[in-house]
């Protein structure tokens, strides 16, 4: 149960921390900073924009989406599909996951008015092809493997079909009646805007290999967030991919679609949390690996953090990396060299972690009975930018 406290909005996590002193984990949203994020990637990268709903599907956040004029969403599940819909029968909801059960493509199509999905295997395009009821009016992406791209996390070792099967593929779709598109990711937290560029290369080999004009050219997402190190901006990626889409034969009303996540909800939400603990460079705290950590610990990223101590001392200048023990009774839930904060950091502290808008909340667990579900909003700017 996800509970955004019924208040009025604290000015930053200070002030959470004075008002409630909070012994449970409280993930501090900004909707105002996913607002401009959103508006932001909107403007600057061609075609239309899909938010990645995996990334947070929590209800204030897809609203602060919506509402800076994202009303396209990447699905991947029929409970997805149905929350997107319950915002406004306006939105669009593309059905983008490759393997997808039997009978929720007609559900999706027939409930939800679902004309995009995608797909990487005949067998998939097959399943497609029997379940929807307009075959003229959908959309059937093909997913391409685009390994070797210097991201964060590779999302090509599970979906993603070789050059000449999507080739392949893309025929089988319009052999079928349906609209033959393409698509790709090129995998999470990607800091190279190359790697678009490589991608869409691939794309343009595939095109003139199948013979059929796609009908659109999804190129996904993986657009980075600045966890406390540079990254490119965001108009180094849409520079990128502009050039990338110049150079290929694509028909007037091939429709340009991207997937972000990451690059828009990142810094729009902070986890704040209490060291229950300190045992010399290890910290206990409220919250870890079965949590809200997940993704620290799998990807091995490290966001800024900082203490939060609204009464006594400053914290102190000198700093030092620490482990982080998360709540759980079991030893998985660690995380080795997890933060840099200040060597003063004392038991019942508060820690700041910024940048935990994506894979945070939408990845937590109830184990072991901690269940980090409090959210309040706050107006601050995010803490570490």
């Amino acid at each position: 149960m996800q509970t955004l406290l019924d208040r009025e909005r604290f000015d930053d996590a200070d002030a959470v921390v004075r008002a409630l002193q909070p012994a449970y984990p409280v993930y501090c949203l900004r909707p105002h900073v996913i607002d401009a994020a959103a508006r932001h990637f909107v403007a600057h990268m061609p075609g239309d924009t899909l938010y990645a709903m995996k990334c947070n599907p929590h209800p204030r956040v897809l609203s602060a989406v919506s509402e800076a004029g994202v009303r396209s969403f990447d699905a991947a599940s029929l409970p997805e599909i149905a929350q997107v819909m319950g915002l406004s029968r306006g939105n669009e909801a593309c059905y983008m996951n490759p393997v997808k059960p039997p009978g929720a493509i007609a559900t999706a199509a027939r409930d939800y008015g679902v004309r995009v999905v995608s797909a990487d295997h005949a067998e998939e395009v097959v399943k497609i092809a029997a379940e929807i009821p307009d075959p003229a009016a959908t959309t059937v992406a093909v997913r391409i493997a685009t390994p070797g791209t210097e991201a964060e996390m590779d999302l090509s070792g599970k979906f993603g079909a070789a050059p000449g099967e999507a080739a392949r593929l893309m025929r089988l779709v319009a052999e079928h009646g349906m609209r033959p598109g393409i698509a790709f990711h090129v995998g999470s937290q990607c800091r190279s805007p190359a790697a678009y560029t490589r991608a869409l290369d691939q794309v343009g080999s595939v095109i003139s290999e199948a013979g059929v004009r796609p009908a659109c050219v999804d190129i996904g997402g993986g657009f980075p967030a600045p966890y406390g190190s540079a990254t490119p901006p965001l108009a180094d990626f849409a520079d990128a991919v502009r050039s990338a889409l110049d150079g290929l034969d694509l028909p007037g009303d091939c429709r340009i679609m991207a997937e972000p996540g990451r690059a828009i909800v990142a810094q729009g939400m902070s986890l704040l949390v209490q060291v229950h603990l300190r045992a010399g460079r290890r910290l206990y705290i409220n919250d870890g690996v079965f949590g809200s950590l997940g993704e620290v610990s799998i990807v091995g990223l490290r966001p800024p953090a900082r203490v939060v101590r609204p009464t006594g001392p400053a914290p102190a200048a000198e700093t030092q990396v620490y482990e982080i023990a998360g709540p759980t009774c079991d030893s998985v839930d660690m995380i080795p060299e997890a933060f840099e904060l200040p060597a003063d950091i004392a038991t019942g502290d508060w820690i700041e972690i910024d940048c935990m808008g994506a894979y945070s909340n939408a990845l937590a667990s109830r184990f072991n009975g901690f269940d980090p579900c409090t959210f309040v909003e706050v107006g601050d700017p995010p803490p570490c930018s």
